[in-house]
This record gives C-alpha cells, structure tokens and sequence, in this order.
C-alpha cells in the first residue's frame, strides 16, 4: 500500500507540474525553435507510458529511499539528479542528432527536469510520509 501511495501522489505531482510548464513554454520555448518537428498535439500512448515510467524511476531512485532515511532532503537531491540525468540524457542526445535543437532548448529542460523530478519527489515522500497507515 506504501508503493501505491508513493507511485500515485508523485504522479499527480509530476504530472499536473509538468502539464503547467509544457502548456505555458510550449508555444514560448520549444514550437518557435522546433516548429515543424513538432505534432500539433500529442501522440497520447508515448506520452502516457513516458510518465508511467518515469515516475516508477522517481519512486524507487528518490521517494523510496527518502522513505527509508525519513529525510525530506534525500527526496529533493535524489530526485533532482534523477531529473537531471534522465532529462539531459534527452535533450543531449536530442542536441548531438537534431538539426533544430539549440542549447537553449538543452539547459532549459534540463534544468526543468531537476526541478519538476526533485519538487515530484519532495512531495511524493512528504505525501506518503503523511498518509495514516503509509
């Protein structure tokens, strides 16, 4: 039940904060340099498993072992190089093959992944952490 508590409110969190960055820079950050690579919209299915997976790497990389010391702060610094690592191991990859991407692009979500993981992570333990019986 700890697991399913953990998974669900990083989710929330994860999500909901990222639906705010992506709805306010998408048309500000990444159509303008992008243009037409980007999707008019989005191809649900990826999208849904991305977060699906990430958050089961924030859970077990950040909130589990925050949960395990008690410490809100191993959740924030877990959870930022988590966010880190997997968002530069994109937008680097991104920045070596697509014509398009700048490094604008590269250090802005980069630095919004080590925001959003640690902040999803923070919240994640202080959530489960608060929840009777967790």
């Amino acid at each position: 039940m700890r697991y399913i508590i953990a998974y669900v409110s990083t989710a929330v969190v994860f999500l909901g904060l990222d639906f705010l960055w992506l709805g306010y820079m998408g048309d500000r950050l990444y159509r303008p340099t992008l243009g037409d690579v980007l999707r008019p919209g989005f191809d649900l299915p990826p999208a849904l498993l991305f977060y699906a997976l990430i958050v089961v790497g924030v859970v077990y990389f950040a909130v589990w072992p925050a949960l395990e010391s008690g410490s809100a702060a191993t959740a924030a610094l877990r959870g930022a190089l988590f966010g880190f690592f997997t968002y530069a191991t994109y937008d680097l990859t991104n920045q070596a093959t697509l014509r398009n991407w700048t490094w604008t692009l590269s250090l802005s979500d980069m630095a919004w992944g080590t925001v959003l993981t640690a902040a999803a992570a923070t919240a994640g333990f202080l959530i489960t952490r608060a929840v009777k019986g967790a």
